[in-house]
């Protein structure tokens, strides 16, 4: 398994210096264009397009350190909640292509009605409690 950085990928060349947390497999930053306050990337160091290139080892790492990101984001953000997301390919809005799972905190009354949560990225499907 290569851990090769493409030259063209805008998270392969993160720097060390800039992760706030990483295992062997993994690394996460906070996003450079936030949605929230403490929204952050978790991102393989390998260079992989899609969530299901990944080995299973991959995921754990990811995952590991997605729990690492909400400690962190609990004790200096306080949410109330989260969302966590994955856009897998370029029809779902995946626009680097490099799997990267997002954690984004939520506040109660960020938005109107947040029921349905990710539901929305169909909007004319999501309200699926009026049906």
């Amino acid at each position: 398994m290569s851990t090769t950085p493409a030259p063209s990928c805008p998270f392969c060349a993160i720097p060390e210096s800039a992760w706030l947390g990483q295992n062997e497999l993994a690394f996460w930053v906070h996003d450079i264009a936030p949605s929230a306050p403490g929204h952050a990337l978790v991102i393989p160091r390998r260079h992989v397009a899609s969530f299901f290139e990944l080995v299973p080892e991959e995921r754990s790492g990811m995952l590991a350190l997605l729990n690492e990101a909400k400690i962190v984001a609990d004790e200096r953000y306080r949410p109330d909640g989260y969302n966590i997301g994955l856009n897998d390919g370029e029809v779902a809005g995946q626009t680097v292509p490099h799997v990267h799972l997002h954690l984004i905190p939520r506040r109660a009354g960020d938005v109107p009605d947040p029921r349905g949560g990710v539901r929305w990225v169909l909007p004319e499907t999501a309200p699926y409690w009026n049906r």
